[in-house]
């Protein structure tokens, strides 16, 4: 699933450690080694224990996003900025990519949890969401709205400084004031509704992370009890209590 791209750019954070993948290839080297049961469940944790490591790297370049795009509004900066956004993208993209590995793995026969592969493919879907809305906002805030946006001169006409024509200027009258009011309500209508649905993927996002941990936490008791078991069977008379 292709992540949607706020603006052009390079690629970025290429020393990043591959959590996932390498956490994807110990869980298919263990449970390809005959691992049982409890160990099973181990490799299916490490998987999800990778996904939550790239989402923590999706937090992280948020976090970068919003100071870069911050700095842009106050101190301007076209160029560091558009450099800013396709390091991003191609944050996004790499996440993007760790994460469909993890989930076609939870699809393989060796782990047959395709309800796991389900609940992080709705966090992969919200994801999309977010970062497409993320960017309509930044642009809709490069934008402004559309009564306070700055008059650019460049379509003027000029002979002179005192002869100066400009194509901006025009008699203010009801119809005029009316079609700037539509045009800004326009404006903060999208803003809002970019804005509440970033809010509404944050919230599904959470939800869903919410029930990876569970997961997590029940298969780590199960592997625990697996071990538990197997020492029990091993050294009985050790064991037992008197």
């Amino acid at each position: 699933m292709a992540e949607t791209q706020p603006c052009n750019g390079d690629h970025m954070a290429e020393d990043h450690p591959k959590q996932a993948a390498a956490g994807a290839e110990d869980a298919a080297m263990d449970t390809e080694a005959g691992a049982g049961e409890g160990r099973g469940a181990a490799a299916v944790a490490g998987l999800l224990r990778g996904f939550l490591a790239v989402q923590q790297r999706r937090a992280e370049a948020y976090s970068t996003l919003r100071r870069g795009f911050s700095e842009y509004m106050a101190n301007g900066g076209e160029l560091a900025y558009q450099q800013l956004c396709g390091n991003i993208t191609a944050e996004f993209n790499d996440c993007s990519k760790q994460v469909l590995e993890v989930i076609s793995l939870l699809s393989m026969p060796d782990f047959c949890r395709s309800d796991l592969a389900d609940l992080l493919k709705g966090v992969q879907a919200h994801e999309k969401e977010k970062l497409h809305l993320t960017a309509k906002i930044q642009v809709l805030k490069k934008a402004g709205r559309p009564s306070e946006r700055l008059v650019n001169h460049a379509d003027c006409r000029s002979r002179s400084v005192t002869q100066h024509v400009c194509v901006h200027v025009k008699e203010i009258t009801e119809a005029a004031g009316t079609e700037d009011a539509e045009a800004d309500a326009e404006y903060d209508a999208a803003l809002k509704e970019a804005i509440q649905g970033v809010q509404e993927a944050v919230t599904s996002i959470n939800e869903h992370m919410e029930e990876v941990r569970y997961e997590i936490d029940a298969l780590e008791a199960e592997t625990a009890g697996s071990r538990l078991t197997e020492v029990e069977e091993a050294f009985p008379a050790t064991l037992s209590i008197k």
